[in-house]
């Protein structure tokens, strides 16, 4: 593997890991918002029981999306897998406010 090459991996890989770090906290926040929201005001569970059980769930969520991010194909795949979903989750929460 040469210079370039070895810059160009490099890069993936960190690009990857931002990806995880932030894109994934988003997303997983998002989720774990979501989810308090619904299990709140759909289910009747108890606002501080909601939000205790997707806080939670959320540890689990951030592991699969971490797992994913490095499983895919290129990290343009991982930064638009985890934009598209936050966007519009994000979207739809500040419309059902």
């Amino acid at each position: 593997m040469n210079a370039h090459e070895q810059r160009r991996y490099r890069w993936h890989v960190f690009s990857r890991v931002l990806a995880a770090a932030l894109g994934g906290y988003v997303l997983t926040s998002l989720i774990t918002v979501a989810l308090a929201q619904l299990l709140s005001r759909t289910f009747g569970v108890l606002p501080a029981a909601a939000v205790l059980s997707a806080t939670l769930l959320s540890f689990a969520v951030y592991t699969v999306i971490v797992c994913w991010i490095f499983s895919t194909r290129s990290a343009t795949r991982a930064w638009l897998g985890v934009a598209l979903p936050s966007l519009a989750l994000g979207a739809l929460l500040l419309i059902c406010r």
